[in-house]
């Protein structure tokens, strides 16, 4: 595949995030969707890229509670994402897991968390029991940089350091750690550095482009396969909407979103497919192919059957 092949593919899964985020946006705010909504508008790159780099035939992913788009990019089916979000049965969980809790072990995401970090110590376990099962798996737990000060982060990090675990620590670093400034709680913003503490290697990318997404985390995913992980991987982005559904995001500075606006990943990526000699009118033809099949996927979630509350004890293991 030329490079251009593969930009027009990532470009492809980008707008299918996008079109998908933008879609659960709108049901949110009619009302369909009910319950707290954390979009990931402007980060699609990290998602693309990493999952590219990834054998999710035995790789585990574990995103926190923005990762619809983890789900989109591993191959969930937008239906399955938003009839989830809506409560329905077709959903992807069953309509049980809803924004911040559903799971797709088949496509090799392994369920959000809510609890900020809480996949790193669970990335552990994954990867400690490929060790046994012969798999060969490496876990990648993905966060945001404010998960980089949990308790639980730094134990994961320290475990998974100490027993060479394959466990790829992916911070996804978009400045704000909810609605406050990162830099304005730390010493120091460049958490990849934190990895020699730990003795891991730590690596700091652009995480707005789906390429060097792709190379740093297929260089992290040989160390762990190796055996001489873990990785701390840090992509740093921006997001282009609010920390929930409802954010008006008073606090960003004059002028921040629309500085990222012009760069966020799609933008840059369709700049560089036309530099690349792709016509416009092809690139329009990708955006409206993938409006439409989200569209088609929003209008059928929205007919299925809801959840019935007399089965809400079901598939509750305690």
């Amino acid at each position: 595949m030329s490079s251009t092949d593969a930009l027009i593919a990532s470009l492809e899964v980008m707008h299918r995030i996008r079109f998908t985020e933008e879609t659960i946006n709108q049901l949110r705010l009619q009302g369909d969707i009910v319950g707290s909504v954390h979009l990931c508008n402007g980060q699609e790159a990290i998602y693309t890229g990493a999952v590219q780099a990834l054998d999710l035939t035995r790789d585990a992913i574990f995103p926190t509670y923005r990762g619809h788009g983890w789900a989109i990019a591993c191959g969930v089916p937008p239906e399955a994402v938003i009839a989830e979000l809506l409560g329905r049965e077709t959903g992807i969980s069953g309509g049980r897991g809803g924004s911040a809790y559903f799971t797709a072990p088949q496509y090799g995401m392994y369920g959000e968390n809510s609890i900020v970090g809480a996949g790193a110590p669970i990335a552990c376990g994954a990867a400690l029991a490929g060790r046994f099962d012969g798999s060969g798996r490496v876990a990648l737990a993905s966060f945001g940089e404010g998960a980089m000060n949990q308790g639980a982060v730094h134990e994961a990090m320290n475990f998974a350091s100490a027993m060479s675990l394959p466990v790829i620590f992916l911070v996804e670093n978009n400045t704000y750690s909810e609605l406050t400034p990162t830099a304005s709680v730390v010493r120091s913003d460049q958490f990849f550095r934190r990895a020699s503490a730990y003795g891991m290697t730590g690596v700091r990318f652009d995480g707005n482009d789906p390429e060097a997404v792709y190379q740093a985390v297929a260089e992290a995913v040989d160390r762990c396969r190796r055996g001489v992980g873990p990785v701390l991987l840090e992509a740093m982005t921006q997001r282009i909407v609010g920390h929930y559904i409802g954010d008006v995001q008073h606090y960003r500075p004059s002028g921040e979103l629309e500085a990222a606006i012009a760069a966020e990943p799609i933008v840059r990526a369709e700049r560089v497919a036309e530099g690349a000699g792709v016509a416009p009118e092809a690139l329009a033809q990708l955006r409206q192919r993938i409006a439409e099949e989200v569209e088609r996927a929003a209008a059928a979630a929205l007919i299925a059957p809801l959840v019935d509350p007399a089965t809400v004890l079901e598939h509750l293991y305690a």
